[in-house]
């Protein structure tokens, strides 16, 4: 991964503040990967765009990430340190579709890639969201050895079979969704906690952001200094610098 210096990692946050989730997403993911077109990013499977987030995160803000949540069962606010190295972790991608066999059913898919998820997010019916899934995911699907168009397989694809391609798919891409189950220490129950790396580093780069147009300002009014000068300063000389002022 290229190093993302802190002037395109500014743009990045600039950029992403009138943008939402998928916006975000996509900007963070161009950071991540500086050389990819818009294309080649949305054309991805879900689960190397996750995995492309988390080594970013990594890059910028190290392995140990601080997790909050509360339990379900007794609502006791749960803290701890969680280590990333692993959870961006991906396999191989398949070389081709992807195959299930179930009764009467054979359906050939493809892994959901980034611009299959935002087109599904902006339906507002999970059902709605769940059949456009199914019909651009779908390679090719035979019922008894006569072939069903992809848009009809809403209708007529058994629930069983569309849990299987839910699974098939979860094993071949398992950084497309990265649920953690945590046990609470007052009750013991498990909370089932979905970690999401867009919302988790936005959060961070926005923090991190902040931070750096403060000591920029102050910077700047103590020395007058540019902000590209300053940028172009390591972050041990600036904070050198910012510990001579307040000494001052």
């Amino acid at each position: 991964m290229t190093p993302t210096g802190p002037t395109e990692l500014l743009a990045t946050w600039e950029a992403g503040l009138a943008q939402h989730d998928s916006g975000r997403s996509l900007l963070l993911h161009r950071a991540a990967r500086p050389g990819a077109g818009t294309d080649e990013l949305l054309s991805m499977p879900v689960g190397e765009r996750e995995a492309d987030l988390f080594a970013l995160r990594r890059a910028l803000f190290g392995e140990r990430m601080q997790v909050r949540i509360e339990c379900a069962s007794c609502g006791e606010a749960m803290e701890f340190d969680l280590d990333a190295t692993p959870l961006g972790a991906r396999g191989r991608s398949p070389d081709g579709p992807l195959r299930v066999e179930e009764g009467e059913w054979v359906v050939d898919f493809r892994l959901p890639t980034v611009a299959d998820l935002a087109a599904a997010g902006g339906l507002p019916d999970p059902r709605e969201a769940r059949r456009l899934l199914l019909t651009r995911c779908t390679v090719s699907a035979v019922r008894d050895g006569k072939p069903v168009p992809p848009e009809q397989l809403a209708g007529q694809l058994p629930l069983p079979v569309q849990r299987r391609l839910a699974e098939a798919a979860a094993d071949a891409d398992p950084a497309a969704d990265v649920t953690l189950n945590v046990a609470c220490p007052e009750c013991g129950e498990a909370t089932p906690a979905e970690l999401d790396i867009t919302s988790y580093l936005w959060t961070e780069l926005d923090t991190w952001a902040r931070d750096l147009m403060l000591d920029v300002h102050l910077l700047a009014t103590a020395y007058g200094w540019s902000e590209p000068e300053i940028l172009a300063l390591s972050p041990m000389r600036r904070r050198y610098y910012l510990e001579l002022c307040a000494d001052a």
